[in-house]
C-alpha cells in the first residue's frame, strides 16, 4: 500500500517536471529531445528491474528461512507422539525396581530408554527435569496442582509428574509438575 503511495508520488512529479520539460522542449533540437526521452525511459527500466531485483532477493531469503525452520521443526508432531512411548517406558523402568523385577528386564528397559534419550538428543530435544524444591517456571513447567506442604515456600515444586521437552529452542511439551500453596508466614 505504501508502495503504491510512493509510486503515485512519484509520478506526479515526474508529470510535473515532464510539463516543465514540454515547455523547455519547443526550442530544443528534436535529437535532443528523442535522446532526453530515450534516458528517460531507460532510467524508468533500470530503476524496474532494481525493485525486481530486490523483490526476488528478499523471496529467497524468506524461502532459505522457511526452508531452514521446516528442517529444524518439521519433525515436531512425530517427537510430541513419541513422548508418550518415553513417559511409559519411565514408568515401567520406575515399577521394575520397586517392585524388585527380573535384572534383565531393569536393564533392557534401561537400555531402550538409554536409546530413546540419545535418538531424541541427536534431533534437537532435551529433556527439562525439575527437580522437587526449585522454584515453579510457567515458562517451561505446567502446574497439575497445588497443595500447603508444611517446610516448603509458595511456588517450589512438590512433585514433578511428567518430565518436559525442548525441541531446540521450542517448548515441545511442559513438564508436569505439582506446587506447594503454602501461604508466607
Amino acid at each position: 500500500m505504501a508502495d503504491q503511495k510512493d509510486d503515485e508520488f512519484l509520478d506526479d512529479i515526474e508529470s510535473a517536471e515532464a510539463e516543465a520539460y514540454a515547455d523547455d522542449s519547443e526550442d530544443m533540437d528534436p535529437v535532443e529531445v528523442e535522446l532526453d526521452a530515450l534516458r528517460a525511459e531507460r532510467d524508468e527500466l533500470k530503476d524496474r528491474f532494481m525493485r525486481a531485483l530486490a523483490d526476488a532477493e528478499n523471496a529467497r531469503k524468506r524461502a532459505d528461512k522457511d526452508r531452514r525452520e521446516a528442517q529444524q521443526y518439521g519433525g515436531s508432531k512425530l517427537a510430541r507422539d513419541l513422548l508418550p512411548v518415553y513417559d511409559n517406558l519411565n514408568r515401567a523402568l520406575t515399577v521394575a525396581r520397586e517392585e524388585n523385577g527380573a535384572d534383565a528386564l531393569i536393564e533392557g528397559i534401561e537400555l531402550t530408554l538409554r536409546e530413546l534419550l540419545n535418538t531424541f538428543t541427536k534431533h534437537g530435544m532435551t529433556a527439562i527435569s525439575p527437580q522437587v524444591g526449585e522454584k515453579f517456571d510457567p515458562q517451561q513447567h505446567e502446574a497439575m496442582f497445588e497443595a500447603p506442604v508444611p517446610g516448603t515456600k509458595h511456588g517450589e515444586i512438590i512433585q514433578v509428574s511428567a518430565e518436559g521437552f525442548m525441541l531446540y529452542d521450542r517448548l515441545l511439551r511442559p513438564a508436569q509438575v505439582g506446587v506447594s500453596s503454602t501461604p508466607a508466614s
